[in-house]
């Protein structure tokens, strides 16, 4: 029985990341993370938020944070 392989992505998720908030504009974490895990179907929270601190870091968006524990998306650099 052959053993299901996995592919590589060939974009990165940092990128897709910024792709959808070029496209929909500012959107709340949880609502990126639903649009992002479409694409990576293996992709888990902590690694979302890695990704969200990595790209903050780099000055390529920011986040704020709203009401209880909410934080909204924003791109800087289009």
């Amino acid at each position: 029985m052959p053993l299901p392989t996995k592919t590589w992505k060939t974009r990165p998720a940092h990128y897709v990341i910024l792709e959808i908030l070029n496209k929909k504009g500012d959107m709340p974490e949880t609502d990126l993370f639903s649009a992002l895990v479409e694409e990576f179907e293996d992709l888990g929270y902590k690694d979302f938020t890695e990704l969200l601190m990595r790209l903050e870091v780099a000055g390529k968006i920011r986040t704020t944070s709203m009401a209880r524990g909410k934080k909204r998306v924003e791109l800087i650099q289009k």
